[in-house]
């Protein structure tokens, strides 16, 4: 009875299933134009919090947001490269599904799997990818294999040219004329008038109308998780 029921069970459409991993992979491409909006969003707030940072020679504070600005930068050029990649995933999988179509049986793709392995290790789509895996395992058009957790941290070395370069770019001529001493953060207001939280300082200087700058650091961070 059983034979007999697999007999009558209808086979997967290939040009159904590939519909269904295309809009899966477009889902996905949308999420992260939205983190890379959110993340250029956050951006020219902390610019303006530099400028501000800047006309009070408060060099430190400027240089801490301009790193910020780097690391996301760099977060954002990791999520176009993981859009590139999707859209990369889908057209491979066209391809496989059209052949598979036209010669009656479907074949492993070893260039679905490379990429597919790539986003496993984003730690914003490791989750998803890995269930993507799993559907593509079953219907065999990857084979199956262990990936290894790799740490997909960024590098935080060797970007003090990049600060100055955002710097250089925000706060214009004004940074670059500073002191050395100054633009280093080693000159400061007088130490009674140093603080050592940007929200202190706004309460200091009776900055009620403006956006606390810790928020906006605080959202930046939230975006860059």
């Amino acid at each position: 009875m059983k034979r007999l029921m697999n007999m009558f069970k209808r086979k997967p459409d290939p040009k159904q299933k590939l519909r269904d991993w295309q809009r899966k992979l477009r889902q996905e491409c949308r999420k992260i134009e939205h983190q890379i909006r959110d993340i250029e969003r956050e951006e020219r707030k902390v610019k303006k919090d530099i400028k501000d940072s800047v006309k009070r020679n408060d060099m430190a504070t400027a240089e801490g947001l301009a790193r910020e600005i780097v690391s996301a930068r760099r977060i954002v050029k990791r999520l176009y490269e993981n859009k590139a990649q999707l859209n990369s995933v889908s057209m491979h999988l066209a391809e496989t599904v059209g052949t598979a179509i036209t010669v009656g049986n479907i074949s492993k793709s070893t260039e679905v799997m490379k990429i597919v392995i790539k986003l496993m290790k984003a730690p914003a789509l490791a989750a998803t990818m890995q269930e993507f895996s799993k559907e593509l395992t079953k219907a065999g058009v990857i084979g199956e294999f262990v990936s290894d957790v790799v740490d997909d941290t960024l590098d935080s070395e060797d970007i003090d040219e990049e600060v100055d370069k955002v710097l250089t770019a925000v706060a214009g001529e004004t940074a670059a004329k500073l002191p050395e001493t100054v633009r280093k953060g080693k000159i400061m207001a007088p130490a009674q008038k140093v603080k050592t939280s940007r929200e202190e300082e706004a309460i200091t200087e009776g900055v009620d109308g403006d956006e606390e700058p810790e928020e906006v650091r605080a959202g930046l961070a939230k975006v860059r998780s």
